[in-house]
This record gives C-alpha cells, sequence and structure tokens, in this order.
C-alpha cells in the first residue's frame, strides 16, 4: 500500500510549528488558533455591593413612578379636557390631543378612562386584598392592564382585578388575563344591547365618576357596541356602558329634532372665538331633558347663532 507523502510531510510540518510558537502565543487573538474551543479566557470576578437602605427606597420610588405613568397621563389628560386648557391653540380637545400628543380620540379617552379604573382600584375598596411577597399592594403597572375594566362598575371593577391577582399567582396579571377574567364575568353579567343609532337617552352617573356632571343630560347614540354605546352628548363624544343608560323612548321624529338641536350646539362649540356666557348658554340647551326649545330657548339659540355667523 502506498501512503500520500504529502499528507504525512503535513503533518510533521504543523507540529514543528507548534513547537516553535512563543511563550506569549496566549495573549494573541484566538482568532488564529486551529481549536479556538481549548482557549482559556481568564474573567476577573467584579464584587457588586449590596444597595443601601436609602438606595432601595430610592429603587422603590422611581419604580413606582414608572408603574404609575399611565395613570398619571390619564389624569394630566382629563384636567386638560376638564378645563379646556387647550383653547387658546384648538378648536377641540380631540384637535389638541392630535395635534400635541398625537393621540387619537379613541387613544386619549383610553388612558382618561384608564386612570379613572386606576384611581378606583386605589381606594380603600382594595386595602385587604391579597399583597405581594413585599407587602404592597398590587395595583395595574400598564394601561393594558387596565383597559378591559373599563366597561365594569366600579364595584366589579375591584372585583376582576383580584381574580386576575389570583390567576396570575398573586403577582400583576398580564392584559390578557384581565380580559379574559372580565370576559367571564360579563357574559355571566350580558345584558343585550337594544339600543339603535339616533336613539335619545338619558345618562346615569351612579358611581361612575367619569360621568360626573352629567347626570340626567341627553345623548344621541351614536354608535352600538356589544356592551355599551358611544354617545353623542353637548360637548363631545363618550362610551358609556348599558347600565349608565336610560331611553327616553322618544318618536322617531322627536329624536330627529334632538339631533338638530345637538347638530346646531356642536357647529357653535366648535368656534374658538365663543365667549363664556355663550357657552354656559349652550351648556343649559345641552342638559335639557325634553326634545324641544321653548319660545324663549329658541331665540336665544337663534341670537347666538346670528351673533357668530352661524
Amino acid at each position: 500500500m502506498n501512503n500520500p507523502p504529502l499528507k504525512r510531510k503535513k503533518s510533521t510540518s504543523a507540529a514543528s510549528d507548534d513547537s516553535k510558537t512563543p511563550p506569549d502565543s496566549a495573549n494573541e487573538d484566538i482568532s488564529g488558533q486551529e481549536s479556538p474551543a481549548l482557549a482559556t479566557i481568564t474573567v476577573t470576578a467584579v464584587e457588586v455591593p449590596e444597595l443601601t437602605e436609602e438606595e432601595q427606597c430610592d429603587r422603590l420610588h422611581l419604580e413606582r413612578k414608572v408603574e404609575r405613568a399611565f395613570f398619571e397621563a390619564g389624569k394630566a389628560l382629563m384636567e386638560l379636557r376638564d378645563r379646556r386648557l387647550y383653547r387658546s391653540t384648538h378648536k377641540t380637545f380631540e384637535e389638541y390631543c392630535r395635534s400635541r400628543f398625537g393621540y387619537t380620540r379613541m387613544a386619549a379617552t383610553y388612558k382618561i378612562a384608564a386612570a379613572t379604573v386606576m384611581e378606583n382600584l386605589s381606594t380603600i375598596g382594595l386595602q385587604n386584598v391579597e399583597m405581594s411577597t413585599s407587602g404592597l399592594q398590587i395595583l395595574p403597572t400598564n394601561e393594558r392592564q387596565v383597559r378591559p375594566l373599563v366597561a365594569l362598575e366600579p364595584e366589579v371593577q375591584r372585583t376582576a382585578w383580584q381574580q386576575a391577582v389570583q390567576v396570575a399567582g398573586g403577582k400583576v396579571p398580564t392584559g390578557r388575563i384581565v380580559k379574559d377574567v372580565v370576559q367571564r364575568i360579563m357574559e355571566r353579567t350580558q345584558v343585550p344591547n337594544t339600543y339603535q343609532i339616533g336613539e335619545v337617552c338619558q345618562i346615569l352617573v351612579k358611581d361612575n365618576p367619569e360621568l360626573r356632571g352629567k347626570a340626567g343630560c341627553w345623548g344621541i347614540v351614536s354608535a352600538v357596541n356589544e356592551f355599551s354605546c358611544t354617545v353623542r352628548m353637548w360637548d363631545g363624544e363618550y362610551t358609556i356602558g348599558l347600565q349608565h343608560l336610560k331611553s327616553f323612548n322618544y318618536l322617531p321624529q322627536e329624536c330627529q329634532q334632538m339631533q338638530q338641536i345637538s347638530d346646531r350646539i356642536s357647529r357653535l362649540r366648535e368656534n374658538e372665538n365663543l365667549e363664556e356666557a355663550a357657552r354656559a348658554m349652550l351648556k343649559y340647551l345641552g342638559e335639557l331633558k325634553r326634545p324641544y326649545f321653548t319660545d324663549v330657548e329658541e331665540k336665544l339659540l337663534s341670537v347666538i347663532e346670528r351673533e357668530y355667523r352661524i
């Protein structure tokens, strides 16, 4: 048998080369070695000091600020809307949110609603619920965890959150867990939505702080959802749960009259130069509990329309 001499010589040459390797070759780039897996890397251990008591307090404080960021944003938006602090630069709150923050009307509404839910969960209603291992009350840390709770009554919101915490093993539940819990609760208490677009409804505030100041006001249904309705009121649109609505049972013609009233008021409210006296009058007309104006009310509205050339 003839063995290939070239291969034998190559192997011998490699061995010879290895024997000539200088002692400091270990400091060279391991990429040049024949077998990088055999290289030895020395790692110096660095001692990490424990947090001091003050640092632990600072960490907890900052973590809470991060967790409550969505809550603070919702509260701020609510105040901007309620005090109309946007009026010097924008006609409507919707335009202001889109221009200043890049939020759609629905996104801003969700953030405000989420802040209201968070405030509800933070009240004494949850002081006795299961605590985390650190002894702190378990609260939502982002808007996605809170959003499914918006459609529930405040008392039911707290119950649903407790159930979600239990499902999550005593930890902050994900938005998916909260949504599943809420869905099961609503399926057990589901009431058919029989409202129709254009129907005139009365607002029932009950325990919903988001509807504060709107008790008894009228609104026109603009969208029918599974468990709620989008209602157009004198000062904007709101998504309201069925438990907060009561139909006036008006005839179709009366509903059309209320729609005309709503359109006239909305056109006036869009005027950025509208004075407070005129705005107060529109608020009064927007809160009427009947589908018509008296002669005096019609004259006052007509005067305002002429004044602002509507």
